[in-house]
């Protein structure tokens, strides 16, 4: 696989009608108070400012439409007017090449209550592998009922109306993604779009911060090369069969899946936190798994899948051995019996062939010695999560040609 920076444009044939793909994307959330271990974390005030988010794009295209998010709330918001820009670093934008993103021709828009709106087209070229900087002003603080937890990316809370300024003074950050859903880019059509349904393996919890890192990040490039999109679909405490910190696969399916223009596959890399959260922190009084409810709930994945004609890709589950530790789950997130469950489910996920196709996630992060343990190249540190290294592997084990058929 080439690196990651690697770019792309795609160029449309003369008269060759140009259609909407994502280029990038961040599931929403519901924001939670204090039922959790981990704190929501959100901006203490974003009163007159201007917030400023740095995205990196999985796909070229001629222009591009943003799709800005009240999901989850309760009341309207109100947006005063957004400008886009390539980002050339931290919070600093080139401001010559900066675009107002309207909405039905008005620069001011109000999302209803968990509602998603698309802008208008705005007319930037992006190439694969720029990232973009998206500026919105907020006279009056939001009430925010969604958001994404960890986007692996800093954003920039910038004082008073920033929007234009090319290389501002941050007042405050924020590792939250905030408003903001996806970027759509008109181009030609693609072969497919590909959805990874994960949890925070997916969302890059081990990957370095501000390097776009993720594993969907790296897949991201090969897959544009070969006429694909990837949308990260992945949520952090995400499970398959019940809400955590975000709703089960089967609630967000047509939100986050479905409804992405030209889907034709999806990565399914999820179960872990059904296997290990039983008797944590996260879940002190949940009944331990069972083998046949998790072969349950991927069944009722892959038929839901399969009624939109999408292939379902299933991934083996890494291992856990010791995870987190120096946490509060530390004595309770991995016992012996959650292991032998977790590699139960994954021989039937490779032999039972309920899915389309097999990424064996695990034989490439397993520690050959010690099957049961990550690689120590490729472990974050927390026993759990790969780092960036172990992601770039994770990447190169997904066979582009399994995205076709159906």
């Amino acid at each position: 696989m080439r690196s990651r920076l690697a770019k792309s444009r795609q160029q449309a044939p003369e008269g060759y009608p140009l259609q909407w793909a994502p280029a990038w994307f961040a599931s929403p959330q519901p924001v939670w108070s204090d039922g959790l271990p981990l704190a929501a974390d959100l901006p203490s005030d974003l009163h007159d400012v201007t917030l400023r988010q740095v995205v990196q794009l999985g796909y070229a295209g001629h222009q591009i439409r943003l799709l800005i998010s009240n999901r989850y709330g309760a009341v309207p918001t109100s947006l005063d007017k957004i400008v886009v820009a390539p980002s050339v670093g931290g919070c600093r934008i080139d401001a010559a090449r900066s675009r107002v993103v309207t909405f039905s021709g008005a620069e001011t828009v109000t999302i209803p209550p968990d509602a998603v709106v698309a802008s208008d087209a705005a007319g930037l070229e992006v190439a694969s592998g720029d990232s973009l900087a998206i500026s919105i002003r907020l006279r009056d603080a939001p009430r925010l009922g969604g958001f994404h937890w960890d986007g692996r990316r800093t954003g920039y809370i910038l004082q008073g109306d920033q929007l234009d300024v090319a290389s501002p003074v941050s007042r405050a950050t924020t590792e939250r993604r905030l408003l903001l859903k996806a970027i759509y880019v008109a181009c030609p059509a693609p072969l497919g779009v590909v959805a990874v349904m994960g949890d925070s393996i997916t969302d890059g919890a081990g990957a370095t911060l501000d390097r776009d890192a993720r594993w969907p990040d790296f897949l991201a490039p090969a897959a544009a090369r070969n006429g694909y999109a990837v949308v990260n679909a992945g949520i952090s405490g995400a499970r398959l069969l019940s809400d955590g910190m975000g709703e089960h696969v089967l609630a967000r399916f047509d939100s986050d899946v479905a409804s992405q223009p030209g889907i034709c596959a999806v990565i399914l890399l999820i179960g872990i936190n059904d296997i290990a959260w039983p008797g944590t922190a996260f879940a002190p009084r949940e009944a331990p798994m069972t083998f046949e409810r998790m072969i349950a709930g991927y069944a009722a994945v892959i038929a839901r899948g399969h009624a939109a004609n999408l292939r379902i890709i299933g991934g083996t589950l890494s291992p856990f051995v010791d995870a987190l530790p120096d946490t509060p789950m530390a004595s309770t997130y991995y016992s012996l019996e959650k292991d032998v469950l977790r590699r139960r489910v994954n021989e039937w996920i490779r032999t039972s062939g309920a899915f389309d196709a097999l990424v064996d996630f695990d034989r490439v992060l397993a520690d050959p010695q010690s099957p049961s343990r990550l690689l120590p190249r490729f472990d974050s540190g927390d026993h759990l999560h790969p780092g960036d290294e172990g992601n770039l592997a994770m990447a190169a084990a997904v066979d582009l040609e399994s995205f076709r058929g159906r």
